[in-house]
């Protein structure tokens, strides 16, 4: 790894089961669920649809000006003002006059994916199409377009997140997104330990953040080998467990202020966490879903670059969310790291797409100043094909405080960073 230790100094949360840093926490040791009914779904279905949602999200409260937020899609919104935390969390100031970093090196790296249209912009370019109860397609250049906003694009282009982070703080050092479903975070925070290493900037706010319960993105609902239907939604997903059945998707977005030792020791910041390795790694000949093989080498490659030794971990925060391919990262991790305990946050909200990495990233790194490791919710029996040592029932005391937190996307490639306590 480079000379250039990269350390984390801040970090926002906006999860399901808290948008605070401490009810986050609190969330996570007394394994509450932030899986149920979908409020913002208007349906006349009999079965609401299930997911979890971020309560009490009010984007006016950060996001200045105000006008700015009607070209901002939900997970834009979510990932500014997770940023806006993060920062306010390391103590970051922008203004004008009092600038803790030079606008030139400061960058983002933001993870993001497809953003689901909102039904209401469309709907009346749509209606304007219908002739005798079908839709004649030949309208929509003339009479259709006539009632799209001039800028809707803008709300639905992933890039858009790291864009309107950087437009907000006046960042105009690097500026990237990664677009890796739920390994968009973790490849997030790899480049902009990439870009602070090489020495082009100083501070780079990364994280990812994800909106799976969008309409238009919901209705592809196949896709993410869900959970049946259940009248107690809280009790999925269940991952590494002998009865998971599938997961959830949800939404949520979390953020990290990662600093140059050296610029975060000038400015006085103290330290959460300090980067010790990453790496990826991809199977050549995957086909969809995640790899053990990627998982392995990934992991292998990670602890060699951070100098460690499984003996030197504390705990694994794991991808897993109730999948049967939970097995092939239980037997990847027990491979290649043996008994060290593993934690998943993935049985209190479910998958949360490319905001999923930042968001259970996030409990591991409040992990090292509380020395505890919250239990994995939902998984009561280990299943026989998840060989893995899981942290169940209770909060587990920590003496290790170094971690590694692993993520995949479905196209076989593998995420895998180390972290210690600074």
């Amino acid at each position: 790894m480079s000379t250039r230790e990269v350390v984390i100094t801040g970090l926002g949360v906006l999860s399901p089961i808290g948008i605070e840093l401490n009810s986050f926490w609190e969330a996570l040791i007394g394994g509450k669920s932030g899986v149920s009914y979908l409020a913002s779904i208007q349906t006349q279905l009999e079965k609401r649809p299930v997911g979890s949602e971020v309560p009490d999200f009010h984007p006016k409260d950060f996001i200045k000006p105000k006008k700015n937020i009607k070209i901002m899609s939900r997970d834009i919104q979510m990932g500014v003002v997770s940023a806006i935390l993060a920062c306010q969390n390391a103590n970051l100031s922008f203004e004008e006059g009092a600038r803790s970093v030079d606008p030139e090196r400061l960058g983002c790296i933001f993870g993001c994916d497809l953003i689901g249209l909102e039904l209401d912009l469309l709907k009346d370019a749509f209606r304007k199409g219908i002739v005798d109860g079908k839709y004649d397609f030949s309208t929509w250049g003339g009479a259709s377009m006539e009632s799209v906003m001039p800028l809707w694009m803008l709300k639905y282009l992933p890039n858009l997140v790291a864009s309107n982070i950087a437009i907000s703080l006046d960042a105009r050092g690097p500026n990237n997104t990664p677009t890796l479903d739920r390994g968009s975070s973790l490849a997030a925070l790899m480049e902009a330990c990439r870009i602070i290493e090489r020495g082009s900037a100083d501070v780079m706010i990364a994280g990812g953040s994800g909106n799976k319960i969008n309409p238009t993105v919901l209705s592809r609902s196949r896709a993410y080998e869900l959970a049946p239907w259940s009248e107690t939604p809280d009790q999925d997903p269940r991952p590494f467990d002998e009865n998971r059945r599938g997961t959830v998707i949800g939404e949520g977005a979390a953020a990290f202020v990662l600093e140059s030792r050296e610029f975060a020791v000038a400015r006085g910041a103290k330290p959460l966490a300090v980067v010790r390795g990453y790496a990826e790694a991809v199977k050549p000949t995957a086909t969809f879903g995640i790899e053990q093989e990627a998982i392995e080498s990934s992991i292998r490659l990670a602890m060699e670059r951070a100098g460690l030794t499984p003996n030197d971990l504390g705990h694994v925060n794991a991808n897993a969310i109730g999948l049967p391919a939970d097995s092939k990262e239980a037997f990847a991790v027990s491979n290649q790291l043996g008994d060290v305990p593993v934690f998943t946050a993935c049985g209190h909200f479910g998958n949360l797409g490319s905001g999923a990495g930042a968001v259970e990233l996030a409990a591991s790194v409040l992990s090292l100043e509380k020395r505890m490791v919250p239990p994995t919710r939902n998984c009561v029996n280990v299943a026989q094909d998840c060989p893995v040592n899981v942290v169940k029932g209770a909060p587990l005391s920590i003496q290790k405080t170094a971690f590694l937190k692993l993520n995949h996307a479905n196209t076989g490639r593998s995420f895998a960073m180390v972290f210690d306590k600074d």
